[in-house]
């Protein structure tokens, strides 16, 4: 279906793998049009309940941009190109189900900005992280600026981006750039899907909800339609493509919208089965209703 990745869903857990492990995975427009089509198939079809990115091969998730399409483009052109990334990869940050990164190597540039704008992170120990664009005369361009930032703070995301040097896994663990470091490299994925399956087996809508209140209050992408409101069921894969992809206008204060969601959550049958299987001293079955 791909050029440029293999997905695989499993368990309502979609597997995308970037698939250029003799360009050590790096970001050219074929990958960043299909992972754009990607991401579209994780927010409309209904048996996808998280998903996990990755790279092929042992050295590299994404070692950054294909420089060679760089090369003699114009202000306008490379505006153009950073708007069309920041927008799927805003998108992946908006998305109403969780979308981890595992990271198996290089992530940096680009892939730095990719892990970063998924849910949350694992690596293996020798993976690095960076944003190594001032070495090129250039800055991040796919929201790297804000997101590393809103991750580990101004200082710390200030001398790694004006530095150019690359984090090692230890590091990014302990500045909150990654959640877990898998010791096992062969295990990266197994772990990551472990945690995914945890959160698939919580209620839907509130997962979704979840997201989009962490988001308003870390200034990233905010997962609900233009309306202002969640459709009615976003995991039966009846929103309209680009729902997601403007922040709307309100809403912006994040406590108002805790509050606003929080009472959303009563009117749905998940809320009502969660009750009831707490009461009733079971396991819940929520089906994103």
């Amino acid at each position: 279906m791909y050029k440029t990745l293999l997905t695989d869903l499993t368990d309502n857990i979609l597997t995308v793998t970037i698939n250029r492990p003799d360009k050590l995975n790096a970001l050219n427009k074929d990958v960043i049009s299909e992972l754009g089509e990607v991401v579209e198939e994780i927010y409309t079809n209904k048996d996808i309940r998280s998903a996990i990115l990755t790279g092929a091969g042992p050295k590299a998730f994404v070692a950054g941009a294909d420089i060679s399409e760089f090369q003699g483009l114009t202000t306008a052109e490379g505006q153009t190109l950073s708007a069309k990334g920041g927008e799927i990869f805003f998108r992946i940050a908006s998305s109403p189900k969780p979308i981890a990164a595992a990271v198996n190597g290089f992530a940096l540039g680009g892939g730095c900005e990719l892990a970063m704008a998924c849910h949350f992170r694992l690596c293996v120990p020798t993976a690095r992280f960076g944003q190594p664009e001032v070495n090129l005369g250039l800055i991040p361009g796919y929201g790297g600026t804000q997101r590393l930032t809103q991750l580990v703070g101004k200082g710390r995301a200030l001398e790694i981006m004006l530095s150019g040097r690359m984090v090692e896994a230890t590091e990014a663990h302990v500045m909150g750039l990654v959640n877990y470091i898998v010791t096992e490299p062969n295990e990266l994925l197994t772990e990551t899907r472990k945690l995914l399956s945890i959160i698939n087996e919580k209620a839907p809508l509130a997962v979704a909800r979840i997201i989009e209140c962490a988001n308003i209050a870390a200034g990233d992408g905010i997962a609900f339609s233009r309306s202002g409101n969640w459709e009615a069921d976003p995991f039966g894969g009846d929103a309209a493509p680009g729902d997601n992809s403007t922040p709307p206008t309100g809403n912006s204060n994040g406590f108002l919208r805790e509050q606003e969601a929080f009472g959303e959550c009563f009117a749905t049958a998940d809320m009502q089965e969660g009750a009831s299987a707490f009461l009733e001293k079971r396991k819940p079955k929520f089906k994103g209703m």
